[in-house]
């Protein structure tokens, strides 16, 4: 039956005569290879029982299952092979459970996802409450359903609906699961369990319709109907995502099982699953799965057994666009917050921005009026600090001024509660800078979103050598609470997400200083995964804001700064980036970009000031050169910030990557993308550059001394002196 540890299931009968069997493996019934070991153990047992008439399946603490245990998968990182026990395949459980003499009825409460639905459908019927969550997510890490999925869900909801679910990765709440026909009725919790017996009993009976989900057809469109709506499937996944065919397999499999029967399209999905198991695609978001879900463990932090304390009350000080976003973020946790401005009119201009944002959910229909209602009475406005004398965390959110930060510090200090902790969402300024005029450096700590701050994932809480291990415990939890992917990092200019990328657009702009056309540089990066190229996103974030980082750069990184007089030749000329209409693009009403013809003037100026004339090889660079000249130097950043013990893990870089700036996730984060290539390929490229274009390319240490044994820049580094 397999230990508690890898998950079981066990079996009660009833003297009703029904057997109800239980997947138990906390925290979410995950389907490991000893609980399907389990499950099919269990279910012969209950089919050679006389006294079973018919069986429930079901999950522990009412959650069904959250699908297949995705640590199974994590030896494929490493080039390992799965193991492949002969109960656990497909056509076992459909012969199973599906052909079985005696009907089985799936009870789902909590979860059903991946897996987890993929056993529910494999039974004669479905029974759920109507908040449990029903979903086939496999693509998100590169994978196909592999246990029926692709086969049993157009039967059952339509091929429209099952493509909809299974490319977005979408899952369905019970009350919807009904009315499309994925479950047969919805009962409350309370019910649950009994009314899937009763049913199971009505289909031995013949009360009720004993169905075999995969012979179903009277919800799959004519053949040339569905034809079309595959057609249609294919050309909005592949401008959805270009780079990646895993959605383009899936829908593959799923027209075999159209047209050639649904015993050919299991044939067809058990060879793709197992294909696109080892592919670079899903190898990348397998590690990006993991990699999030290891950035909440931190040594000598989290393993000192601290309990986070509550936090009731936050209060936030500026309410600009980044300040007005982290009160959005909290209201909509639940979070009671004060928003602190200097005056009326930014007061009210600020909580009409967190106004606007949930106006937004309402209009798109995320959010009902009377959720709305009931979210902004969380936020209270205040200009001054008399209503802090109870908060447990202030976050202030003012423009980048060390003065300015300093004197709120003090005050906080005076104000707040001696346990309330004193966070700042600076993305560049000291944090012992700020809090210098205080003596609560303890209770100071960094807690960088981004922007915009209700949207964006990423948290980076920073921390100093001050910073007490409880405020960081005790930020991990509000992460968590608001939903937010935290990423504990040590202090130093720019901290890690920005501290990688100030390369990014530099790199950029020596490229085009020495030939590269602007236009051709974003539609390679843009082509290769991220939201946008380097000049797009300069535009979007104003030219005013790229030079006070940039500046930042300069400042602290002297020897490997790239500068260029390109943004601040153009910012004379009043162009400002989107704001204005024009920066490297010129913008429409509707904010649509198109090239500007006299964008080369300020190049040929720019060009002359740094005394650099163009380089033929650079005019005409290929799109894996343009690729390989902006990022190896963010590579090379980020293995200085490994270096400098900035960030605990390689890991940590690559989340930061994906959800902080846009790398695409499907190629691992950046220091996993840079290890696909090689250390020593990345070494050698910036070597030959640095040798062309100066030190801004020059490898450093760490990544020369992973070259030169050959060895991940992923892989531990003993030495490092952690700024954690």
């Amino acid at each position: 039956m397999g230990s508690k540890a890898k998950g079981r299931t066990v079996m009660e009968v009833g003297a009703d005569g029904v057997a109800v069997i239980t997947i138990v493996h906390p925290p979410v019934n995950s389907l490991s290879f000893d609980v399907l070991s389990s499950l099919k153990e269990n279910f012969d047992q209950a089919l050679r029982r006389d006294d079973v008439k018919a069986i429930v399946i079901t999950g522990a603490s009412r959650k069904f299952s959250g699908g297949f245990d995705i640590t199974a998968f994590g030896g494929i990182q490493q080039g390992k092979d799965l193991p492949k026990p002969g109960f656990i395949s497909v056509e076992v459980l459909t012969d199973t459970l599906e052909a079985a003499r005696k009907p089985s009825v799936a009870a789902i409460d909590g979860l059903a996802l991946g897996g987890g639905l993929e056993i529910a459908m494999i039974c004669h019927a479905r029974i759920s409450t109507p908040t449990a969550q029903l979903g086939l997510p496999e693509l998100q890490l590169g994978i196909l359903p592999g246990f029926g999925g692709t086969q049993r869900l157009p039967r059952l909801v339509g091929l429209s609906k099952a493509l909809e679910m299974i490319l977005t990765s979408k899952p369905v709440k019970g009350e919807e699961a009904c009315t499309l026909g994925l479950v047969d009725a919805v009962v409350s919790s309370d019910e649950l369990l009994n009314t899937a017996r009763r049913w199971a009993l009505d289909i031995v009976e013949r009360r009720r319709p004993w169905v075999a989900s995969l012979y179903k057809t009277d919800k799959i469109e004519p053949l040339g109907e569905a034809r079309e709506i595959l057609k249609f499937a294919r050309d909005q996944a592949r401008k959805r995502a270009p780079n990646l065919t895993h959605p383009l397999v899936c829908i593959d499999v799923v027209e075999e099982g159209i047209v050639s029967g649904p015993r050919a399209g299991l044939l067809k999905e058990s060879q793709a699953s197992e294909e696109l198991t080892r592919s670079d695609t899903a190898k990348s978001l397998m590690h990006i799965f993991f990699a999030q879900r290891g950035t909440t463990k931190v040594p000598g932090v989290t393993d000192l057994g601290l309990a986070p304390r509550q936090v009731k009350k936050v209060a936030i000080l500026g309410g600009g666009l980044m300040g007005s976003g982290i009160a959005t973020a909290l209201i909509l946790s639940n979070y009671p917050v004060i928003l602190k401005e200097v005056n009326e009119k930014f007061l009210e201009t600020g909580i009409g921005r967190v106004k606007a944002n949930l106006q937004s959910r309402v209009k798109k229909g995320n959010m009902t009026q009377e959720k709305f209602e009931k979210t902004i009475s969380l936020l209270k406005g205040s200009l001054d600090y008399e209503s802090f004398k109870d908060v447990d965390m202030v976050i202030e959110a003012v423009i980048e001024n060390v003065s300015l930060k300093q004197q709120i510090f003090a005050d906080l200090e005076r104000y707040c509660p001696p346990h309330c902790i004193l966070a700042s969402n600076t993305s560049t300024i000291d944090l012992n800078l700020i809090g210098e005029k205080t003596r609560s450096q303890d209770r100071i700590i960094g807690a960088h979103f981004f922007s915009p701050a209700h949207v964006m994932p990423l948290l980076e809480i920073v921390r100093t050598k001050q910073t007490s291990p409880q405020v960081i415990v005790d930020l991990l939890n509000v992460a968590r609470k608001i939903r937010k992917t935290p990423v504990v990092v040590g202090n130093c200019t720019g901290f890690a997400v920005n501290r990688m990328f100030f390369p990014y657009t530099q790199a950029a702009l020596l490229l085009v200083e020495h030939g590269a056309d602007v236009y051709q540089i974003d539609k390679a990066i843009t082509k290769f995964g991220m939201p946008m190229g380097p000049f797009r996103l300069c535009d979007l974030v104003g030219f005013g804001v790229a030079i006070a980082t940039g500046s930042q750069f300069v400042q602290n990184f002297p020897e490997r700064t790239y500068r260029s007089m390109l943004i601040p030749l153009m910012q004379e000329d009043k162009r400002a980036g989107e704001t204005t209409r024009k920066g490297f693009y010129l913008y429409n009403d509707k904010r649509k970009a198109s090239p500007d013809p006299e964008l080369k003037k300020y190049i040929e100026k720019a060009r002359n000031i740094s005394g650099v004339t163009i380089d033929p090889k650079l005019v005409k660079l290929s799109e894996k050169d343009i690729i390989e000249m902006t990022f190896f130097p963010v590579v090379n950043e980020a293995c200085r910030v490994l270096a400098e013990g900035i960030a605990v893990k390689a890991a940590d870089l690559d989340i930061s990557a994906a959800m902080g700036m846009g790398f695409p996730p499907y190629r691992g984060g950046i220091i996993f993308w840079a290890d696909s290539l090689g250390s020593k390929y990345v070494y050698s490229r910036l070597e030959e550059w640095s040798k062309l274009y100066g030190d801004f390319f020059k490898p450093c240490a760490y990544l020369a001394e992973r070259a030169a044994k050959g060895t991940p820049l992923s892989s531990p580094l003993e030495q490092a002196k952690s700024r954690l």
